[in-house]
């Protein structure tokens, strides 16, 4: 057993490929310097960059990517820190603040002399920083540094200068300077310095692994306020981030929610739906209908599906397009036949699809609960049989009687006492995984 755990410490032991720590530092020396062949190449790839991000290209991003030099003195931040070489930490940093002001100049210089200036997805998507680009700029950072530390570098550097993505946000603050559109500029400088800080500590990590050595005696007050100014700097840094993801993670499940609501209100009893519109910000979902019109009747249904789906009905618009509004008027004289004809067979259509793909669903609903018991019985041996069907709840309303979405109804014959609460909240949500419904009814016949 010790020889085994032996064996695997030295597959993932860093030091036996470790390049010489006097090579090490002269790589990551020559990599801080901003002057010449760096700069013109730094100031190349920045066009390159702003010009696959203004044509909405990935590809030549990528390449843009692949000729920065601006991890140079990224990496030279975290060693100095790491070996508490100040002096190198000062050049790093001149450099870096040198370079980063070169590139938002070039950036800028491009998107002001560019007649396109419509905003493209590549752009939008450096202005929303998360927690995940904290996990990539912290992993992309730890992978470059142990590569620039290693005698077996291959590939590594490029693919890391890809992953950390330092030129399209350094770009698009550029655009939104170039633009006076702060939004895009705060937003872009947040991931460049997201990308900026954690790849640094990525770096001042792997040094203080691996214990790069320390050239000179260092004042332990003074390593105490280096240590605390870098712990605050990584949380100013991270807690936004942290913010923005919850948030991502909330418009996600909003908008799947909302998605799932949609599809069940396609269709409104002679009314089909023209258009849609999902707002996951301000969570607002917007449907505008076509048909024979909508009562109250009909509104307050959608709004009940839309309750039963945690939507807000407050922030639920719901309005009549063009030709239900005409309907509704009394102003069908002012349509032709062939238009009103046209109108009934589409909501028609419509209704003949739902109706379809509900006998479909009632059809399956026998075979689908001996699928459901031969799929869990694998897994919970106790539960010996399984019934399936679909049932409807009824609510009271303005005196009248509402009828919500079909419910799943699940009921498992098991063996008294031998599922645990674990268990069956466990076959709950895999229920509404496996049967892609956001509520399920599940019961449990226990015999003796």
């Amino acid at each position: 057993m010790e020889k085994q755990v032996r064996k695997i410490v030295t597959i993932f032991n860093l030091r036996s490929e470790l390049e010489d720590y006097e090579t090490i530092h002269a790589e990551i020396e020559k990599g801080i310097q901003f002057r010449g062949t760096n700069l013109w190449i730094l100031m190349f790839a920045i066009v390159v960059a702003s010009v696959g991000l203004n044509m909405n290209s990935t590809a030549v991003i990528i390449g843009a990517m692949l000729i920065s030099p601006l991890m140079g003195p990224i990496n030279g931040m975290g060693y100095s820190l790491a070996t508490y070489d100040f002096y190198l930490f000062r050049r790093s940093l001149k450099n870096f603040i040198y370079a980063v002001g070169v590139s938002l100049l070039t950036s800028a210089l491009y998107f002001f002399l560019s007649p396109i200036n419509e905003a493209h997805s590549e752009l939008l998507a450096r202005t929303s920083p998360t927690i995940y680009d904290v996990l990539i700029a912290l992993f992309g950072g730890l992978a470059g540094i142990v590569a620039i530390s290693s005698k077996l570098k291959g590939n590594v550097i490029p693919g890391v200068a890809i992953a950390t993505a330092l030129m399209p946000p350094i770009c698009t603050a550029g655009y939104g300077l170039a633009t006076l559109q702060f939004n895009f500029f705060f937003g872009a400088l947040y991931l460049f310095t997201i990308n900026t800080v954690f790849i640094a500590f990525a770096a001042l990590v792997v040094c203080q692994y691996l214990k790069f050595p320390i050239g000179s005696i260092v004042d332990p007050d003074r390593k105490k306020r280096v240590n605390r100014a870098l712990t605050a700097v990584i949380l100013i840094t991270l807690v936004p981030s942290v913010y923005f993801g919850y948030q991502l993670v909330q418009n996600e499940n909003f908008s799947q929610h909302a998605e799932y609501f949609i599809s069940q209100v396609s269709v409104v009893e002679g009314n089909y739906l023209q258009k849609s519109n999902i707002n996951p910000s301000n969570k607002n979902v917007d449907l505008v209908y076509n048909g024979y019109g909508l009562s109250p009747k009909h509104i307050d249904s959608i709004k009940l599906v839309a309750f039963f789906n945690k939507i807000d009905t407050a922030k639920l618009s719901i309005s009549q397009g063009f030709e239900a509004s005409f309907v509704q008027e009394n102003t069908r004289r002012y349509q032709s036949e062939t238009e009103i004809l046209n109108n009934r067979l589409n909501a028609t259509t419509f209704a003949l699809r739902q109706a379809e793909n509900r006998i479909d669903s009632i059809r399956n609903i026998p075979a689908l609960g001996e699928k459901l018991l031969s799929e869990i019985q694998p897994l919970y041996p106790q539960i010996n049989g399984c019934s399936y069907t679909e049932t409807f709840s009824y609510f009271m309303r303005k005196d009248s009687i509402l009828r919500s979405n079909r419910t799943p109804l699940v009921i498992f014959t098991v063996s008294r006492n031998t599922l645990r609460t674990a268990d069956k909240n466990k076959i709950g949500e895999w229920l509404k995984s496996r049967l892609e419904k956001p509520e399920v009814l599940t019961y449990y016949d226990e015999i003796r």
